[in-house]
Order: structure tokens, then C-alpha cells, then sequence
């Protein structure tokens, strides 16, 4: 079997792709696609706590962390302590990170538009019934991998 013929390859290259793309269409407004991502993570009304957003976007802490430092730097964020848990930080945007996150939301509802009137909703639904089963399959190899 060709790489190009597996799963992992396709995933893999069109998800390169596809972050070149975004990347592409964010950089005019000065933010990467990691950037970008964390912004639409973040709830605009109520802020969301720190803790969250790692699993929201299945980052790890340590690059996550990276990329919150610069975002407050850059003021597209702030911290607030959490109301309920002093321990707690919540993110929550900032006027000019509330315009870089609907830069950012254009992009992908752009693309999801155009995607969804090149494939159809058949197509479409086929699509994510194939991403919801290969999702279950890496789950159940994880939790096969994991020994006692």
C-alpha cells in the first residue's frame, strides 16, 4: 500500500493544507491559525477559563501557554479572575480580539460554505458520519494501547 493510499496520509495532508489555507486568509489581519482558533475558543460573553481551553482545542499546555502569552501581548486578550473559583483564570477577548475572532469565523464559514455547496449534503453527511466512525475507531486503539 502507497502512503498516499492510507487514511493517515489524506488526513494528515489535507489538514496541512487546509492550515496553509487558513493562514493565507488570516494573515492580512495579522494572526496566525493557532491565534485564530484560540479566539474562537473563547466564549465572547463570559470569557472561558484557561484550564478549558487546552481540551476545547487539543493543545497541549506548554504551546498553548506560548500562544496565550503572545495573544495577551498582542492585546487580543486579558485574564480575569474567575468569579466562582479565585483559583481560576478566565480569558476573555478584548475589542480588538473580538474583530480578529470574526476575521477568523469568516474564514471557516467561508470555506465550510464552500466545501458544503461543492460536496452537497449528502456528501456532506457521509463525510462526517466517515470522521465521527474514524474518531471512535482512534479512541478504541487508544484505549486498547493503554495498559494497566
Amino acid at each position: 500500500m502507497r502512503p498516499e493510499e492510507t487514511f493517515d496520509f489524506r488526513i494528515r495532508r489535507s489538514w496541512i493544507s487546509m492550515s496553509k489555507m487558513y493562514n493565507d486568509l488570516v494573515s492580512s489581519s495579522g494572526i496566525t491559525v493557532s491565534v485564530g482558533f484560540a479566539l474562537l475558543n473563547i466564549d465572547v460573553k463570559k470569557g472561558t477559563p484557561s484550564t478549558a481551553l487546552g481540551p476545547m482545542m487539543g493543545m497541549e499546555s506548554t504551546s498553548l501557554s506560548r500562544i496565550l502569552k503572545n495573544m495577551e501581548r498582542d492585546g487580543l486578550i486579558f485574564k480575569e479572575a474567575h468569579p466562582q473559583d479565585k483559583r481560576s483564570v478566565l480569558l476573555k477577548l478584548t475589542s480588538l480580539g473580538i474583530e480578529k475572532r470574526n476575521a477568523s469565523k469568516d474564514a471557516v464559514l467561508t470555506f465550510n460554505e464552500t466545501v458544503l455547496a461543492t460536496l452537497g449534503e449528502a456528501r456532506t453527511e457521509e463525510f462526517f458520519n466517515a470522521m465521527n466512525a474514524i474518531d471512535r475507531i482512534i479512541e478504541e486503539v487508544r484505549m486498547n494501547a493503554v495498559t494497566p
